[in-house]
């Protein structure tokens, strides 16, 4: 993927002029956000056992989570690939199936107990099954624990990988194999997974029958706006990690086209954009025109390098 001429988005620079903070954001986008991942970062994803996970679905309502495994269950398959498993869950799908909508998500490692520091990788994702993934890379690993044999694997195409700050990470320590309990991979026993912890089983009764709210057309996602034709995501639906096709050039989704670079564009789309992001913009506006910067731009200290000190 080409480097973008400044990372971020369009939201995030415009809370960065009004808050006074540009200066250290390009400091920081352009010493450490990279298109790839380094020999460095290859060598600490290589050696994590878990990851927090975020996902969106295509109206940009998100979901974050956790996945675990032994030491190289992330799999580095080059500079600009990872492969994480599915293993067997809940049976909800939620991040595959905010995946299949909306092929964005976001990674975060975060070593507690050696080096004390985090790598964020974010991307496009594509959802393999086990077997078709074992045919393209014969060498992935095959776990012997049944709670751990992947049914699924999540590929994902790194566009951005940097630095998450080790000042405020706590320092943790591993229990001794002797003073913990055995982990229940793959159990469906209920106690063992749990049980009712937060007593949300114990309400059921109580509350009435789960709905969605009803979505308003406020946000904007990977340029789409929320009132989308559902039949084009339909279309693009069973296809894992694609974006949303363009339709017969009623909907928004159909005006605004594909996202990815260099796909085919609307006659109108550049026009349309433009004012789906104006409107944007102009909401942020409004939100940030009641924010005030904590000090400003003239009185922020001197910049020492990122992460210099450890507990700094």
């Amino acid at each position: 993927m080409p480097r973008q001429e400044r990372p971020g988005s369009d939201g995030e620079h415009l809370v960065q002029q009004r808050l006074g903070t540009t200066k250290r954001a390009d400091r920081f986008y352009g010493e450490q956000v990279l298109d790839h991942l380094n020999v460095r970062m290859q060598d600490f994803v290589a050696r994590q056992e878990m990851f927090f996970l975020s996902t969106a679905d295509r109206h940009g309502e998100c979901d974050a989570t956790f996945r675990a495994g032994p030491p190289g269950f992330i799999q580095v398959l080059d500079d600009r690939t990872l492969a994480y498993p599915e293993y067997r869950g809940n049976g909800v799908m939620a991040s595959v199936g905010n995946i299949s909508e909306n092929p964005r998500l976001g990674l975060l490692m975060v070593d507690f107990t050696r080096d004390r520091i985090g790598l964020h990788v974010n991307g496009r994702a594509r959802v393999v099954m086990d077997e078709d993934m074992r045919l393209q890379h014969p060498g992935l690993p095959v776990d012997p624990v049944p709670g751990r044999r992947a049914q699924l694997w999540v590929t994902v195409e790194v566009e951005e990988a940097y630095i998450h700050c080790a000042k405020h990470i706590p320092h943790l320590q591993k229990v001794p194999a002797q003073q913990r309990g055995a982990r229940a991979w793959g159990t469906d026993d209920a106690k063992r997974k749990g049980g009712d912890f937060f007593g949300a089983a114990a309400e059921a009764d109580q509350r009435p029958p789960f709905r969605r709210a009803e979505r308003r057309n406020e946000h904007l996602r990977g340029g789409l706006h929320e009132d989308t034709d559902d039949a084009v995501y339909q279309a693009a639906a069973p296809v894992y990690g694609s974006d949303p096709v363009p339709g017969d050039g009623t909907s928004a989704a159909a005006r605004v086209g594909p996202a990815y670079p260099g796909a085919p564009r609307d006659p109108g789309r550049d026009d349309f954009v433009e004012e789906l992001n104006a409107e944007f913009l102009d909401r942020v506006e409004r939100v940030l025109a009641r924010a005030q910067p904590r000090r400003s731009a003239e009185d922020d200290p001197e910049f020492r390098g990122w992460f210099d000190r450890r507990d700094g």
